[in-house]
């Protein structure tokens, strides 16, 4: 797992409208002290006229976690939307094998963490901005690097001339808050020591902790989009 697991059954879809859920995360951001926090909307699963009415409101960035989804929901020149250009991340687990398809078709590459996936960015998407994703909970169910490989898998990426714009990672499914808190401190700890930009963590069920806890960008999808279309939500954790 590395985007953001489906909803939690005991929370209701989200009232209002797309640009009031919008406006509700901002404020929950701005209750929790952030100032500059770049909200990701998680569109896995949403149709393509949910997420136009997300950017209608004022989201600037999409996170889509399939390749088949991304390349099949957009069509070529999409990204444009009036005067201002949307960032495309894809934050789901990556096979090397789909990579060259996301070619010109995003901007930023998440959870790289891999060398493997390294080497095939450098191939097929020479440059490219990413952010490497350490595995902070030690859960099975979640990719993502040892925490003792960090340092030596971004170096790699800038060896490889990829453009490290920071690190991200995904609470524990338990959703426990002082655990939470731990790991979301251990990530902005190495963001801060390997001198980097972008602190990704936090969801919509622990934006605040994240939020407090010094992240630069949450991704959020349940409290945006709703619960997705055609699947019943498992226990714990909501992107």
């Amino acid at each position: 797992m590395s985007d953001a697991d489906d909803g939690d059954p005991r929370r209701e879809e989200p009232a209002g409208t797309i640009a009031d859920r919008l406006a509700a995360i901002h404020e929950r951001i701005r209750r929790a002290g952030g100032t500059d926090v770049l909200v990701v909307g998680v569109a896995k699963g949403h149709p393509i006229g949910q997420v136009e009415a997300a950017l209608a409101a004022g989201l600037t960035t999409v996170g889509e976690s399939y390749v088949q989804e991304l390349v099949g929901k957009y069509p070529s020149g999409w990204a444009a939307q009036g005067d201002a250009a949307v960032e495309m991340q894809f934050i789901g687990h990556l096979q090397t094998n789909k990579v060259r398809a996301l070619a010109g078709r995003v901007d930023l590459v998440a959870s790289v963490d891999r060398p493997a996936l390294v080497a095939e960015l450098a191939r097929r998407l020479p440059g490219s901005r990413v952010l490497v994703q350490p595995n902070l909970t030690g859960e099975a169910s979640k990719t993502g690097c040892r925490p003792e490989d960090l340092d030596g898998l971004v170096e790699s990426c800038q060896d490889a001339g990829l453009v490290v714009d920071g690190l991200m990672t995904i609470g524990p499914a338990s959703g426990e808050g002082r655990e939470t808190r731990r790991v979301f401190a251990a990530l902005r700890r190495s963001v801060d020591r390997l001198g980097l930009r972008h602190c990704s963590m936090g969801m919509s069920d622990d934006l605040e902790i994240a939020v407090g806890e010094g992240s630069t960008q949450v991704r959020i999808g349940t409290a945006l989009f709703g619960p997705r279309p055609g699947v019943r939500p498992r226990p714990g954790r909501s992107g």
